[in-house]
């Protein structure tokens, strides 16, 4: 039964009981009580007396019997409604949550075959369809860059055996820009891989004891070597003493990839602060710079895979576009959050919290 045929047979038996106790209580009043009222009163001035029962009858009928078939049709129709937006809410509310991670979940059907059912199960058909085209997507980027992995590696093999033959100066220039280009494209299909693995749930993470502030000393102690061709100062503010459940290796990625950011992003003679603190459960890392900052505009696409920011300031940065969503997969999988907020010119923050063991997820 259809949507529509199923509200009018609603409101229609609505009315229906609302026009019966109508009727009921008018018979009650009209015929009932007038009978009573007759055999009371019989004997006495008639006309008169009927008049005045007749107004009486009429405000009677009224709170009697129209006001209680009046506030029944407007409760049944508000009934009605509920229960007919009940199940597009309930929709509406599934279908909210639907993201490419769940898009093998199929929304929850009425099973009564009108519209709202049809429509539940061609949002079933469409998702089901976007989950295979995932998929399929995920495939081809996982083999891709499986099959790109091996030529590129004899290619860089190959540059490397070339560059140290070569003596010529000019020549060896020319290889050494090569093998910066084999090396970049190498970083690319590693990131690449690494995110496609990542969104198929074919990564496990290690939960075993780590402690983040020997990880956030290690790393400053490489970002002082790193900053050294860019004439950028690193600085260690506050490093509190801090162990978490998680997986070393890929937060020792995380801080890297961090502070390769905060010091690639920077201008001449500017500093990058690294700071780790705990509140309450969670594990506050802060990084710092004095970059030339993110417009406003963009802040909401820097996790975007392949962004990178303003392409006339950045193309000449090395890097693949890949390191901040590396670095918001391995934060989200240690169920914490990362924040970036960028202020051109003074400074641009990036803000990671951690849950400690036994915390709540940030």
């Amino acid at each position: 039964m259809t949507i529509r045929n199923r509200l009018t047979l609603w409101y229609a038996s609505i009315l229906f009981a609302a026009t019966a106790l109508i009727s009921v209580l008018t018979y009650h009043e009209v015929v009932v009580e007038r009978a009573e009222n007759a055999h009371k009163h019989h004997g006495q001035n008639a006309s008169a007396k009927n008049r005045d029962d007749e107004s009486d009858e009429v405000v009677e009928i009224f709170l009697w019997c129209g006001l209680p078939g009046a506030l029944l049709g407007l409760a049944g129709g508000w009934w009605l409604m509920n229960k007919a937006m009940s199940p597009i809410t309930a929709l509406t509310k599934a279908a909210a949550r639907v993201h490419e991670g769940n898009l093998h979940q199929q929304l929850p059907r009425t099973g009564n075959g009108d519209e709202l059912d049809r429509l539940t199960q061609v949002f079933n058909d469409m998702t089901a369809r976007l989950d295979t085209s995932f998929s399929r997507i995920r495939e081809f980027t996982l083999h891709a860059s499986h099959e790109l992995k091996t030529p590129l590696t004899i290619m860089h093999g190959e540059l490397e055996t070339a560059l140290h033959e070569e003596k010529n100066p000019a020549n060896r220039e020319h290889l050494l820009s090569q093998l910066d280009e084999i090396q970049r494209l190498t970083k690319i299909v590693d990131g690449l891989s690494l995110l496609t693995k990542a969104d198929a749930g074919q990564i496990d993470l290690k939960h075993e004891p780590v402690r983040l502030d020997e990880l956030v000393r290690d790393s400053f102690a490489d970002a002082q070597i790193l900053s050294q061709p860019h004439n950028v100062r690193v600085e260690l503010g506050a490093c509190e003493e801090i162990s978490m459940a998680g997986d070393r290796h890929r937060l020792r990625q995380l801080l890297l990839n961090l502070t390769d950011n905060a010091i690639k992003y920077n201008q001449p003679q500017g500093t990058v602060t690294i700071s780790l603190r705990r509140i309450d459960s969670i594990a506050e890392l802060k990084i710092v710079n004095t970059g030339p900052g993110i417009p406003p505009e963009l802040q909401q696409r820097v996790f975007d895979r392949f962004f990178r920011g303003d392409a006339s300031h950045s193309s000449a940065i090395d890097g693949c576009g890949l390191g901040l969503s590396i670095a918001q997969w391995i934060v989200t999988a240690h169920r914490g959050g990362i924040q970036i907020i960028s202020r051109p010119e003074p400074l641009t923050t990036v803000t990671v919290r951690l849950p400690i063991a036994g915390g709540t997820p940030a």
